[in-house]
């Protein structure tokens, strides 16, 4: 009798395992299970809270949620920011703070999630990619989720790992008469977007870098590393576009939003981070298709090496055909075969064949078949 439990049975009863590599992985469990999904970063959770209006700019770090509580104060735009998603507690304890629902806490514990816009009564969630490029490796791209709840006074961001994507923000911070410290949360949230989507730019600056000298160089210099170059950019293009192209939609619905949480005049500046994505995802349309091309001229200069090199044995072949038949013939063991008897026969023999060679030779040349 075999009394082994189902897998997703064994899976749940690993009670200590808080990160998944896989969504499929949490197969089993309940929905609103809160689990990290995802690459498990070796930096610890860390939380800021910056509080500011126009004339005040404070920036707290802080180890517990208990401590947001004695931060509150409705003056004060509060901007929260996470970094490092595998302390689930943090999460738990933001939504029961905020009442989120958990389901949505659920989505931002999974990184899988695509760019989207789930709007609820008391807040907005938004989900959106941050993409870097790792300049030690060529192409190597790097994703992150960032995680985004726009509440009236309170701008909550989750982020899978510590790093330098924020820094911009809070140096706009630092200028007391700059629109950021002018305006609400909303304009905090499109900042927030903005600076998410610049980073495509410079994502876009390396490609050309790439891109260009692989251009040039692919007809003549063709070899399996730059094919596998090829095919790293077609990937990667492949999942930036996966990842890019439904902001589209998450921006063009911003604008339709009927929340009070969106006012109409943060509104035009959604739209401009509407046109950088359509930029974005043109300039990424048109990589593709170079990079179709340039997989095609791989594939044609592989082809005609190949097509030179035949034509270069058939040559050879072609000249030695007859130079075979000859000697095949005297190869032969006849006793009677009068030439054999003749005393220039061989330095005739020799002349004949290099005749044949040259007429031959600049017979395909008068030709142009070389």
């Amino acid at each position: 009798m075999n009394s082994s439990f189902p897998s997703w049975r064994r899976l749940h009863q690993q009670t200590d395992k808080t990160v998944l590599s896989s969504a499929a992985d949490k197969s089993g469990f309940p929905p609103g299970t809160l689990i990290h999904i995802g690459e498990k970063h070796e930096s610890e959770s860390k939380i800021s809270v910056t509080q500011y209006n126009a004339d005040t700019l404070i920036q707290h770090k802080i180890t517990s949620i208990a401590e947001l509580k004695q931060l509150q104060n409705s003056e004060l735009i509060t901007w929260v920011n996470v970094d490092g998603l595998s302390d689930t507690h943090i999460v738990e304890s933001i939504g029961q703070e905020l009442n989120i629902h958990p389901l949505v806490l659920e989505d931002i514990l999974s990184t899988h999630q695509r760019p989207k816009l789930e709007e609820y009564e008391d807040f907005l969630y938004l989900v959106i990619k941050g993409i870097s490029i790792n300049p030690e490796k060529d192409f190597n791209l790097q994703y992150e989720q960032i995680s985004i709840l726009l509440l009236a006074n309170h701008v909550i961001t989750f982020k899978e790992k510590a790093d330098d994507t924020f820094d911009p923000i809070y140096s706009h911070l630092q200028n007391r008469n700059g629109r950021l410290r002018q305006l609400g949360s909303d304009y905090l949230a499109y900042v927030i977007l903005d600076t998410v989507v610049d980073e495509y730019f410079v994502v876009e600056d390396s490609l050309d870098e790439i891109i260009d000298p692989l251009e040039d160089n692919i007809l003549f210099n063709s070899n399996k590393e730059m094919l596998q170059t090829v095919q790293q950019i077609r990937r990667g293009l492949i999942s930036m576009k996966r990842n890019i192209s439904p902001l589209r939609e998450l921006l063009a619905t911003i604008q339709r939003a009927d929340t009070p949480l969106l006012k109409e005049k943060t509104l035009r500046y959604y739209g401009d981070v509407y046109d950088h994505v359509l930029r974005v995802t043109d300039a990424l349309e048109s990589y593709r298709e170079r990079i179709s091309a340039m997989h095609d001229i791989y594939l044609s200069s592989i082809s005609n090496k190949m097509n030179e090199t035949m034509k270069i044995l058939t040559i050879f072949a072609s000249i030695f055909i007859p130079l075979t038949f000859i000697a095949g013939i005297y190869g032969m063991n006849f006793e009677y075969m009068p030439e054999l008897k003749w005393r220039w026969a061989y330095p005739t023999l020799w002349i004949i064949f290099i005749a044949i060679g040259v007429g031959l030779l600049l017979f395909f040349k008068k030709k142009k078949w070389m």
